[in-house]
């Protein structure tokens, strides 16, 4: 069919290491005026989340953009080119949904860098600029691992942020986002929340900035060598579970014209096929499965056949049922290794 057509030539493009804005579209990132001087903004996830890095500015006469990495506390002399850098080329992000591709988790969308499943091995400073070295745009990247994964039985178990002993220049702390909606309905669903390790000082390095001027996260390139050093707590990244159960809502009604649409194309009385993809992968080997268009702060849910995967059940370091199948903190459903008897359909839910 023309769509499937259209996607095979998508897939069949070559990949790139720059984007270039297209000449009839208006420039939108070339309003915003760069900083004079350039700064790096912190920003943190837990390991295993897909990272977007936008590139907030650039002169209008820029119409592609490069981007660049460094490691926490290296010179200037080691920015390289990202690709360089790691040996990685730049993909699309469709290519990249199961182990197979992980080795190409770079990606570049609309002037924004991709990292799919980061790892704290990709902590460090990323700037968005021009093939020139012109430098436009600057991150300080912090990847935390989860050192405590905790199963809440119900909320009045709730653990609160931890603060460490007040030190008399520097306080660290954990920060909690905001419980993700139930990833399912009509039966038991779980609910995740996310802790991240922060530190307050007013020694921190001006040129890493966070939300506020004396807090960035603790991997930060900008905390001081002296604080490093001193750092002992059991403040540090955590995730939370919890069960929960919701009433699934009613399906929407499609007016005249949608129905006529999806009865001409043949889908009447059904939504859309689902999206299935068919992998072959060697036994005795790592699989690592991926949800396309899964991101930190939305609910995934698993289901192996018809038999629901429960994070209470297959946590990274959990795995009660069966310490070969777990989901990690990026909602990858992981088989460490895969066996034969792990053939058959995984459905995943956003």
């Amino acid at each position: 069919s023309a769509p499937f057509f259209l996607l095979l030539l998508l897939l069949r493009c070559p990949d790139v290491q720059s984007y270039e804005a297209p000449a009839d579209k208006q420039d939108v990132f070339a309003k915003t005026a760069c900083p004079a001087f350039l700064t790096f903004r912190n920003v943190a996830f837990l390991s295993g989340v897909t990272v977007e890095l936008s590139c907030h500015c650039k002169p209008e006469m820029v119409t592609s953009v490069m981007w660049f990495y460094r490691k926490h506390r290296h010179g200037s002399k080691e920015t390289r080119v990202l690709n360089d850098h790691h040996g990685n080329k730049l993909v699309d992000p469709s290519n990249i949904l199961h182990s197979r591709s992980l080795q190409s988790r770079f990606s570049i969308r609309l002037f924004s860098l991709l990292i799919f499943r980061a790892g704290r091995e990709d902590s460090g400073v990323y700037i968005c600029g021009s093939s020139q070295r012109d430098y436009f745009y600057g991150y300080d990247l912090d990847i935390q691992e989860a050192q405590k994964i905790v199963f809440i039985q119900s909320a009045e178990t709730e653990t609160t942020d931890g603060h460490s002993p007040a030190q008399s220049w520097y306080q660290l702390f954990t920060t909690f986002r905001p419980w993700s909606v139930c990833d399912r309905c009509g039966i038991s669903g779980e609910q995740i929340r996310i802790g991240l390790c922060y530190i307050h000082s007013h020694t921190l390095h001006v040129r890493y900035r966070g939300a506020q001027q004396t807090i960035v996260s603790c991997g930060s390139g900008g905390v001081p060598k002296a604080i490093r050093r001193m750092k002992k707590s059991r403040a540090g990244a955590k995730m939370e579970v919890r069960s929960c159960q919701v009433i699934c809502p009613s399906p929407p009604v499609p007016s005249s014209r949608i129905g006529s649409l999806l009865s001409f194309i043949g889908l009447k009385g059904r939504p859309w096929d689902l999206p299935v993809y068919y992998l072959n992968h060697p036994a005795e080997h790592i699989l690592t499965l991926g949800c396309p268009g899964a991101q930190a702060n939305m609910a995934v849910a698993w289901d192996f056949g018809s038999k629901p995967i429960y994070r209470s059940e297959y946590l990274a370091g959990r795995g009660v049922t069966s310490p070969r199948l777990y989901l990690d903190a990026g909602h990858h459903l992981v088989f460490d290794p895969a066996e034969v008897r792990d053939s058959g359909k995984n459905c995943c839910k956003l």
